[in-house]
């Protein structure tokens, strides 16, 4: 009777082995929603297209976008959090939803970044870049700087909304440069960038692929990278370290995560052909040729990014004393 006991339990525990690779071996049977927690037009839309464009040709199901903005992507992160942990619903984690977030909101935050997600992988880095209008005064950073500091107060800077990447990234560098800038968040990049063409606001500290096009068609002018080397796609610009403000350091980045509890064989399926996506001309140019540095690593490395870069950043938002508006 005991020997009897030991081999149904083998079977039964065979079985449902291979059923629950069977399951997993035919994911995705159905569309996936990839949510981008901020408004159309900005540098994360870019990234997630171009990811949802790749998995849907890889996977043979329709992987479509969604834009989810308000509330510095705490409420598209919300949503994640309760969504069933199937593989079926994504979002795209950013520096500020995963790092910056954390410190700003504290316990107010309604989710835990490395509790109620598993990520999947880095997609890309993206260098900010300080910007102005083509009409500006502005040519050098110091020029901006010096303006600054002389009108304290009176420069507006907009930023795609509160707690985004970009209102962050200028709020450390003013802090770092000692001026008093007046911040104007708008919903999402796409209206912000056009009343800096405008001339509505005066300066921008965005990520590159957002400002690239403009950039190229002189209607922005770029002052400064904030990353630790020159972008290859503008070579000509100088880092802020170079122009004076010695290991100052700020770029975005974009990952894909899903709800904690999405089976492990769905996390890696995800992970390996988003890296051939990352290696592939066709699908990844679109970033590439807007300045993104495309990496495409492990579960876990990206984790251990994930943790670096929120005491990177809890860091930051204490020392420059930065606050929602």
């Amino acid at each position: 009777m005991k020997k009897y006991f030991v081999i149904k339990n083998v079977l039964i525990s065979f079985c449902f082995g291979v059923l629950s690779t069977q399951t997993f071996a035919v994911y995705p049977e159905k569309s996936i929603r990839l949510i981008v927690p901020f408004a159309t037009g900005g540098t994360s839309e870019i990234v997630a297209r171009s990811v949802a464009n790749g998995l849907t040709n890889a996977l043979g199901q329709s992987v479509y976008v969604e834009n989810k903005p308000g509330g510095a992507g705490n409420i598209a992160m919300e949503e994640v959090k309760r969504a069933n942990p199937d593989g079926y619903t994504l979002i795209l984690g950013h520096v500020g939803t995963l790092a910056v977030n954390p410190a700003l909101f504290g316990k107010k935050l309604p989710y835990d970044p490395n509790k109620d997600f598993a990520p999947i992988t880095l997609i890309a880095k993206v260098p900010n870049v300080i910007a102005v209008s083509e009409k500006s005064p502005y040519k050098t950073i110091a020029e901006f700087v010096a303006d600054a500091k002389k009108n304290p107060g009176k420069i507006n800077y907009g930023s795609a909304g509160n707690g985004s990447a970009g209102h962050l990234a200028m709020e450390y560098f003013a802090s770092e440069a000692g001026i008093d800038l007046v911040h104007v968040p708008y919903k999402g990049s796409g209206p912000m960038l056009t009343d800096l063409i405008g001339g509505q606001i005066q300066a921008t500290f965005n990520g590159l692929p957002s400002l690239i096009g403009q950039i190229k068609g002189k209607t922005l002018r770029p002052l400064a990278v904030g990353s630790g080397d020159r972008s290859k796609s503008l070579p000509q610009v100088p880092t802020l370290a170079e122009s004076g403000y010695k290991g100052f350091e700020t770029s975005q980045w974009y990952g894909l995560i899903a709800p904690a509890g999405t089976p492990r064989p769905i996390i890696d399926q995800l992970q390996k052909e988003i890296v051939k996506i990352l290696n592939s001309k066709e699908d990844s140019h679109r970033m590439l040729e807007d300045g993104a540095i495309l990496v495409g690593n492990t579960p876990e490395q990206f984790m251990t990014f994930i943790q670096a870069e929120q005491s990177r950043w809890g860091k930051v938002v204490k020392q420059a004393k930065i606050t929602i508006d």
